[in-house]
């Protein structure tokens, strides 16, 4: 969100001076799950995290948040959870180490230490920033959380999506 820092010609002795609306601190965060079982439509979970730069407000999601995220796609799918995540700190917290061990349903798998190329939630954020974030001037964070919930909910309603982020992995699901 921060304005773009450039030089440019003016009048001698008169510096130009270009008005920006905004101060340029806040942020959209992410956090998303993509889910995958034979003989089922692929699904997209994921919640968004506004951060304006006010006082008293979450910069990110703790582990709480995921929690609330895993909770909430365990339900939906009815079914138990085995979560193959990356190495981000806030994913292996000692709160959510402590919620999977008393889950049964909920299993944590660790990804090698850096490997996007095989974390399918990593072509989701792909087809988001190629698509409608390629050439997007948001004026405020609300206009690009709202365009980041948009283009998310589209990808939900379209499986073959989340499944081509699958095959891009070159990773197959084998049913036991």
């Amino acid at each position: 969100m921060r304005p773009p820092h450039a030089k440019t010609w003016g009048r001698r002795g008169q510096t130009p001076v270009v008005t920006v609306r905004g101060r340029g601190s806040g942020r959209v965060n992410i956090a998303g799950l993509t889910c995958y079982r034979p003989g089922h439509r692929s699904r997209l979970f994921y919640r968004l995290l506004v951060y304006h730069g006010r006082k008293n407000e979450k910069k990110g999601f703790g582990w709480s948040d995921y929690r609330d995220l895993l909770t909430a796609a365990h339900q939906q799918l009815v079914a138990p959870l085995i979560v193959i995540w990356d190495n981000a700190r806030t994913h292996w917290m000692p709160g959510i180490t402590e919620f999977a061990a008393e889950h049964d349903w909920l299993t944590l798998v660790a990804l090698p230490k850096y490997a996007p190329e095989i974390n399918p939630t990593e072509g989701i954020w792909s087809l988001i920033k190629r698509g409608p974030l390629a050439n997007l001037v948001p004026i405020g964070l609300d206009e690009l959380a709202g365009t980041v919930r948009f283009a998310l909910k589209r990808i939900q309603y379209r499986p073959e999506l989340v499944d081509g982020c699958l095959a891009e992995t070159g990773l197959v699901i084998h049913p036991p």
